[in-house]
């Protein structure tokens, strides 16, 4: 799909994405997540980035909770204010929300954990409303994640992931726009 702005793919990607049933956003997820759990550097990672789902976006609770039990340090995005900063992840006996509560924009975030340094992040998962099949991303439109990818002591792998339909063959990139690694799409 080719559009003109950042604007027009968000608008374009939640209709495409609000046309899905809920079953064919399980069964997306779940091979985008089975897909990621084999790469390479995922294998290797010690510290792994993801992100608690929203309900537009691969559904991150079962890969969150399989990493953690596979010993792998689990950490999770929290907003403060304009900033963004991942947290150790630890589960507990009530699952994956069991250690997370409601944080900005109503996303689950971790409570009163460790604070991991952007150098220790091996991996970082990152949703979008949209990318190129060449890493470039179009995300919600407040740059958390440019952001948090830009600092200077961030050297992980990025891994973008999204639904089939929310990949363009275009997307508008600014110069503070950090390009993924690699996009997993299904």
């Amino acid at each position: 799909m080719n559009m003109q702005n950042k604007r027009d793919i968000r608008a374009t990607a939640k209709t495409a994405v609000r046309a899905m049933d809920d079953t064919q956003k399980a069964v997306a997820s779940a091979s985008i997540f089975e897909y990621v759990m084999k790469m390479e550097c995922v294998c290797r990672a010690a510290t792994i980035a993801l992100f608690s789902s929203l309900p537009d976006e691969p559904q991150t609770a079962c890969t969150i909770a399989t990493l953690a039990a596979d010993g792998k340090r689990v950490v999770l995005p929290r907003v403060d204010g304009d900033d963004m900063d991942f947290f150790v992840y630890a589960p507990s006996a009530e699952g994956v929300r069991g250690q997370l509560a409601s944080g900005a924009f109503g996303i689950a975030e971790p409570q009163g954990a460790e604070r991991v340094a952007p150098s220790a992040i091996d991996v970082i998962v990152v949703p979008g409303v949209g990318f190129t099949r060449d890493g470039v991303r179009c995300g919600r439109g407040r740059g958390y994640y440019d952001k948090y990818l830009s600092r200077n002591d961030f050297r992980g792998f990025k891994i973008g992931v999204c639904y089939e339909c929310q990949i363009f063959d275009e997307i508008p990139a600014e110069e503070h726009d950090v390009r993924m690694d690699e996009v997993v799409a299904r």
